[in-house]
């Protein structure tokens, strides 16, 4: 069950290969003019998500042995960015779901998790006591504008806007450029992790009224470490959506994104508390009881006095 930020082995990223189920277990085949065709087996118990990248074909026998083992299968696009399907485990519980559907619904702690949100990018403290949404808005815009400006003079740029137009795509400067697609690549590992934790990327805390809500607040997180910097250095670049996007897959290895995201959703969402990881051979269906609280499935609640 992810996560197991400890486990080297939580995520997986494949491309180009066939991934087939044997009498042995599933693997994946790699085949190359040089050396034929190769199978590397796959550790299924001790993965918590396989990510499918360009080139890659699954066997329904494989898939089916993942989803016993509870582990989510996610197609993506090269080097693990976009997220284009996933496949859920039926055995994946519903905690971190149901935590950030609590603290979603009630404007107190939305709010809690919006101004950590925003002091973990700024530093404890940097939110003023009693300041809401809006005040903290203005403030992030504050900072981010500063940020620009800084990177700016560094790279001896000149004035920089941020400017995201689509219908207007191939006039933006390269800066834009890269940032726009820096960011989408950022969004697509966000996006995965947020799935194969099991919650869901339309329940935000900073924005909402967008499937990929949560997903803009978790990278916002990470934008002036990673997507920021990287996109003002191709300030020169004569193709600067393809350098962003080389440059975003080389670094990720280095930054350790996946693990990082994992840990501040559960920090965000259980602030303070002792995280158990739930026995993959419990039993996780519950029962709901608004007095009682959760009750465990499975069991016949009739007795005698029962109409």
């Amino acid at each position: 069950m992810l996560p197991r930020i400890a486990d080297s082995l939580s995520f997986l990223y494949l491309d180009i290969v066939r991934i087939v189920q044997d009498d042995t277990g599933v693997c994946a085949e790699v085949t190359s003019p040089q050396r034929g065709t190769e199978a590397v087996y796959l550790p299924t118990a001790a993965l918590s998500c396989v990510l499918l990248g360009p080139g890659t074909s699954i066997t329904a026998r494989a898939l089916s042995t993942l989803a016993r083992h509870g582990t989510t299968v996610l197609a993506t696009g090269s080097g693990g960015v976009r997220c284009y399907a996933a496949a859920l485990p039926d055995s994946l519980s519903t905690t971190w779901l149901e935590r950030q559907a609590r603290a979603w619904a009630d404007d107190t702690t939305r709010l809690a998790v919006a101004t950590a949100m925003y002091e973990q990018r700024f530093g404890h403290g940097a939110a003023p006591p009693g300041s809401n949404l809006n005040k903290l808005r203005g403030l992030e815009g504050q900072r981010i504008k500063a940020h620009y400006r800084l990177l700016a003079q560094q790279h001896r740029i000149g004035r920089f806007r941020r400017n995201y137009d689509p219908d207007s795509w191939d006039t933006q400067d390269p800066v834009n450029l890269a940032l726009s697609s820096a960011n989408t690549c950022l969004y697509g590992i966000v996006h995965a992790a947020i799935l194969a934790l099991g919650c869901s990327p339309a329940l935000g805390f900073v924005h909402s009224g967008n499937q990929q809500a949560f997903v803009y607040d978790i990278a916002d997180l990470y934008k002036a470490e990673l997507t920021i910097p990287l996109a003002f250095s191709l300030h020169s670049s004569p193709q600067p959506e393809a350098d962003a996007r080389r440059g975003f897959r080389d670094g990720l290895r280095l930054f350790r994104l996946l693990p990082r995201i994992v840990t501040d959703i559960q920090r965000l969402l259980a602030p303070g508390e002792n995280i158990e990881q739930p026995d993959p051979e419990e039993q996780l269906v519950d029962l709901w009881d608004p007095v009682s609280g959760t009750l465990p499935g499975g069991v016949n609640y009739a007795d005698g006095d029962t109409a």
